[in-house]
Formats: C-alpha cells, structure tokens, sequence
C-alpha cells in the first residue's frame, strides 16, 4: 500500500523531515507542490473539488488542467474532477472534459453513495479508481460506511479480471483493516503533528501499516448492485 500524505505541512522544516514520503497536494492548497515534486517518492495531485462544494464555489476546471499539465508525470498521478453529491451523468461529464492525454496518469472516482454497477463500469474504463465517502457513507469507518466498502469489494472481485487499484480519498486510517486498498491519503499528518512535535514520526507510524492484498466474499445485508 501506498500512504500519501496531505498537505501542506507547516513550518517547512517539518516537511523536509518527511523527504522520500509520498505526498497529496491539493490544487486548492498547492503551497508544498515544488518541495513534495523535489523531495517525495510520488506526488498525489487531488482537485480540491471538496474544498471548492464547502466554499460555496464553482470547481476551476480550466485552471486545474493548467495546474497539472506540467507536472503530470510518472510516477505522479492526478484525481480527475469529481462533483460532490453528483449524480452518475454529472461524473461522467467531469470525465468527458478531462484530456485524453491525461488519462494514463489519472483516477476518476466513484462516490460510494452512487451506484455500485457504475463502479464497475469505472473499473472498465479504468484500471485504477478512487473511492470517495459521500451521502450516507460520508462518515469513514461508520457502519453504513463499512457495508458499502464490503459491497464494492464484493462486486469489483467477482470480476473477470479481479480487483483494480483502489485509492481511498481520506482512508489512509482505514490501512490494516479488512479492505485492500492499494493507496489512500489522509490529512492526519498535516494536522496533528503539531502535537506530537514530528512530522515524520507520525508518518513513519502510519507508513507502517498495511493493507491485505486479497478479498474473500462477505456477506451484506443490502443489495450487491444498488
């Protein structure tokens, strides 16, 4: 598993502490870009696109693409634009406006308040998806949140060509858990490490962690495919 961590990590020293982590910057916070591209093993390009629904603003399509066309490399990879609490016809347009040429290096998601047949039609149009909690499962570890991982997991391994890199948008608590993910990020670091004093210890505790690499079939209560 892949651990990204959120930025921006302040003061600056912290974050070159962390040199030769992985790293999530995010277009609405871009503050780190330049020291994670210079200092990390991989760079997470997010598009903010929660940061601008909470703000009350209209998501900048034009200026992402600008923000990450020139950074846009292996091993880095961006988020593709997503609408929060939007339907399956509104992120399907979001994807139809992403450049083509992006999408060796890209990640559409799939909210889990959205159909779990639409998953898997992302899961053929992609071999890699980020999971985002949203409606009902907005609340990471919840119940409902954690019957709707199953679901997902459940429907994506009985495919012909079996799991697909999964990204789990916030999840990087949920590592060791059940669900194997092969990323996700968290803002953890970010946030607490001023209690702690170090930045880099409390990513090396993190980073310690893994996810399974299988899945076996778990019973739900709901239904596979709604």
């Amino acid at each position: 598993m892949i651990h990204y961590h959120g930025t921006p990590i302040t003061p600056r020293h912290q974050l070159y502490r962390m040199a030769g982590r992985h790293f999530c910057v995010s277009f609405a916070r871009p503050d780190d870009l330049e020291p994670c591209l210079s200092i990390g093993q991989s760079v997470m390009l997010d598009n903010g696109a929660f940061s601008a629904f909470t703000r009350g603003e209209p998501f900048d399509l034009d200026g992402y693409v600008k923000w990450v066309e020139p950074v846009l490399a292996h091993p880095h990879w961006a988020v593709i634009p997503d609408v929060i609490d939007g339907s399956v016809a509104d992120q399907d347009a979001m994807i139809a406006q992403w450049p083509r040429s992006f999408r060796d290096l890209s990640m559409p998601v799939w909210h889990l308040g959205l159909p779990i047949q639409y998953l898997l039609e992302l899961a053929q149009r992609f071999p890699r998806i980020c999971f985002g909690s949203s409606a009902a499962y907005w609340d990471v570890g919840s119940d409902a949140w954690c019957g709707r991982m199953d679901e997902a997991f459940n429907a994506l391994a009985q495919r012909h060509h079996g799991l697909p890199w999964v990204h789990g948008l916030r999840m990087l608590g949920m590592a060791g858990l059940r669900w194997p993910l092969a990323s996700a990020d968290s803002s953890n670091v970010a946030q607490n490490h001023t209690r702690t004093g170090c930045a880099e210890c409390m990513a090396a505790v993190l980073d310690s962690t893994q996810c399974r690499t299988g899945w076996k079939q778990i019973e739900t209560q709901q239904r596979m495919f709604a």
